[in-house]
């Protein structure tokens, strides 16, 4: 173990050469160094790229016109990358073509300082031989340009070079003899596929088969009104030049141009910011329906113009799973394969400002595009409750205009405020529980606390506004609800009322509460059915470790023997008669009782509650009770008393 002392050094009669085996170390990177065979159009296109920059850079008067034109021959199953750039000399061939890890173009960067140049580790080419029996390369130096040299090899472990007649112009064509598997690529529509995302901010025109339009000729939005590559002549294709008109409709055009899965409703710029990051591109809002749990985010990173990760979503907030776009810079570092990023300061400083880019793309469209903001709002409510407790400028763009679902449909949290009095109710139990049937009776929107982010939303918006929120479920909230009586019970009428009304696991708790018509709810204990759901025998499996702790930590108060309470209603009419009868022995008492009893029963099972009645047997006792109560009254039945004590 180092002690961070220095090293010895090493006897130099004992330093031996590692060996390499050329032929293993061409198949792992050949094969295994990327994850999927179209980076092999990728990296060849981007040799013919920077070949053009090279050719600029040493002969920037020569007025070559740019070009790359991919060609496919499905018959013989082959795919061609031509390019009218720099080409090689036959020492080049030797020196960078063939030799792995040397690559001309990454030392012509650090020469130059140019950062158009794409390649970096000199590898690109051996992606050739993951998808092709034989690679031909024929070119012309733009040195030499009376001479022409065809390379050809079989596996990239040994090679031949010829000379050959010159090419009309400089430039090289690289053919690949495709193996079988891979022979799908030599289709040309799937070229224009493939090359339309791979190349779309390349600044040199990429033409597939004889089309005219190259499969980048789209305009760049954050490219208009200046050029788009610090090369100028590289740009020789009018398609792409910028052009004027409303910067925000060319944003919208590019975004659902490049978007693979949802049309955008809205889109807003990715500025650099000095001492941070030098990215430039577009972020959009995409018309996809996210819940939460869902993550749509859809970020393409490009480096220097060539798609480096198609999948970067890890760039963006976790809370922006309605988010799309794409970026482009100079200073990101690829993995040798080039299909990822790594994770080092520039990725951060991009994190940070895409983070921010987000924040203020939605603040923009809120001021001034109010219908694109209404449908933002309608679409993605859900996950803009939960992105609005990860920022402070969110929760306040947001706190008065985000949907919350609730018993009456998606509301603003003012909407609820408004409709409650001056407080927001939420429930903290599933939807369809005893609150929904009490709040549509009292028509009182209530607030669905089991949905993702509400709760916390509406707790943090309450303290904003200074509003009371009335938790449904918990202990606080349920006495607001539920007032206690102004007499209570006496003893023997809460036993016989318990006997009659209750079921296992349920407790009577005699109250008072709106609308008086009501005149009883069954509410679950809330801390009674996590526990249940956590000591299950299979909660160590479902419910993370560090969870279950605290959930057991927050129930260790329960005994879990209640699991609901009946609130049975002394200011209801029906409740007081039901009183009366039995304190005056009235023979119908009994039949009533069951009646109410058989209520509960029905209205526990319409909203999902815990009761333990049947309800076939409920349903049952409601007929049996209306025609007990519906016979002749027996002769000398003595009248309900009218002077009963105040709240009976």
């Amino acid at each position: 173990m180092s002690d961070g002392a220095p090293s010895e050094p090493m006897p130099t009669d004992d330093l031996r050469t590692t060996e390499v085996d050329l032929g293993g170390l061409v198949t792992v990177l050949a094969s295994h160094l990327y994850s999927t065979p179209l980076v092999a159009l990728r990296e060849l296109v981007q040799n013919a790229h920077d070949s053009h920059t090279r050719r600029f850079l040493e002969d920037p008067d020569g007025g070559h016109r740019p070009l790359i034109r991919v060609r496919a021959d499905g018959a013989r199953r082959t795919v061609s990358v031509e390019d009218t750039g720099a080409g090689l000399t036959e020492p080049e061939i030797h020196a960078y073509l063939a030799t792995v890890g040397t690559g001309y173009t990454r030392m012509l960067r650090e020469l130059t300082g140019n950062q158009d140049l794409i390649g970096a580790f000199g590898l690109g080419f051996l992606s050739a031989f993951s998808v092709a029996d034989e690679v031909t390369v024929t070119t012309t130096s733009h040195r030499e340009p009376h001479h022409g040299h065809r390379y050809r090899s079989r596996g990239g472990e040994q090679y031949q070079v010829e000379p050959v007649p010159a090419r009309p112009q400089p430039g090289t064509v690289v053919e690949l003899s495709l193996k079988a598997e891979h022979g799908h690529l030599a289709d040309e529509q799937a070229l224009r596929e493939v090359l339309g995302r791979y190349c779309v901010l390349l600044p040199i025109p990429v033409h597939v088969g004889d089309d005219v339009q190259p499969v980048n000729g789209v305009q760049v939005p954050w490219r208009q009104g200046s050029r788009p590559s610090p090369t100028p002549t590289l740009d020789g294709d009018a398609s792409r030049r910028p052009s004027d008109g409303d910067p925000y409709e060319a944003r919208m055009r590019f975004a659902t141009s490049f978007g693979r899965r949802f049309e955008p409703l809205a889109a807003f710029p990715v500025a650099p910011v000095e001492g941070g990051t030098d990215a430039v591109g577009l972020l959009w809002v995409q018309d996809g329906a996210t819940f939460g749990s869902s993550d749509n985010r859809d970020l393409a990173v490009y480096l220097r113009g060539m798609l480096l990760a198609d999948d970067a979503r890890d760039l963006l907030p976790s809370w922006a799973g309605f988010i799309g776009g794409v970026v482009e810079s100079n200073r990101l570092t690829p993995t040798a394969s080039r299909e990822d990023l790594q994770r080092d300061d520039h990725y951060r400083a991009l994190q940070r400002v895409l983070a921010d880019a987000v924040v203020d793309g939605l603040y923009e469209t809120a001021r001034l595009r109010p219908a694109a903001w209404r449908r933002i709002l309608t679409r993605h409510g859900q996950d803009l409750l939960g992105a609005a407790l990860c920022d402070d400028r969110l929760f306040t763009l947001l706190a008065d205009d985000v949907p919350v679902p609730t018993s009456q449909g998606d509301l603003t949290a003012g909407a609820l405020r408004a409709a409650g009095g001056g407080a927001v109710h939420v429930a903290l139990g599933s939807g369809g529980g005893f609150e929904e049937m009490l709040y549509r009776a009292m028509r009182v929107p209530i607030a669905r606390g089991d949905r993702y982010a509400v709760l916390p939303f509406l707790r943090r918006y309450a303290q904003l506004r200074g509003c009371r929120l009335v938790e449904l479920g918990s202990e606080d909230g349920n006495r607001e609800l539920f007032r206690d009586p102004e007499r209570p019970l006496a003893a023997e009428e809460s036993a016989w009322l318990s006997a009659a009304l209750t079921d296992r696991g349920e407790q009577l708790v005699a109250a008072r509460f709106d609308p008086p018509g009501l005149p009883l709810v069954l509410v679950p204990d809330r801390e009674a059915e996590l526990k249940a759901r956590i000591e299950d025998d299979q909660a160590d499996a479902r419910i993370p470790s560090a969870a279950l702790r605290l959930a057991r930590a927050f129930t260790a108060r329960t005994d879990g023997e209640v699991r609901a309470r009946l609130y049975l209603n002394l200011d209801c009419p029906a409740v007081r008669d039901l009183l009366a009868a039995y304190r005056t022995g009235h023979t119908g008492s009994a039949t009533a009782a069951g009646l109410l009893r058989s209520l509960k029963v029905i209205m526990a099972a319409a909203s999902s509650g815990p009761s333990e009645g049947d309800l076939g047997a409920a349903l049952a006792g409601v007929g049996t009770a209306v025609s007990a109560l519906t016979a002749a009254v027996p002769p000398g039945l003595p009248e309900v008393p009218d002077n009963l004590p105040e709240g009976l």
